[in-house]
């Protein structure tokens, strides 16, 4: 169950914060009432991290056209 915690409680309580974000996954902070931030188990956030960038040898065996990646843009020409 995600909560909603104030900064000034997740700062305060912060083992409690853990401990419920590793009991019960990610744990959301607010300020003023506006969601700012998100504390996420190392898990989660490892498996996140892995699945946004693919290794390089599925960049390599990917069936898509991988020259733009490779390109560097170009510079303005001086005037």
């Amino acid at each position: 169950m995600t909560r909603a915690w104030q900064a000034r409680e997740a700062k305060v309580r912060f083992s409690a914060f853990i401990e419920a974000t590793v009991d019960e996954g990610p744990q959301i902070v607010t300020r003023h009432g506006i969601e700012t931030a998100v504390l996420l188990p190392i898990a989660q956030w490892r498996e996140m991290q892995k699945s946004e960038k693919p290794s390089l040898k599925e960049a390599l065996l990917t069936p898509e056209p991988r020259a733009e990646a490779l390109t560097p843009p170009r510079r303005q020409p001086r005037s």
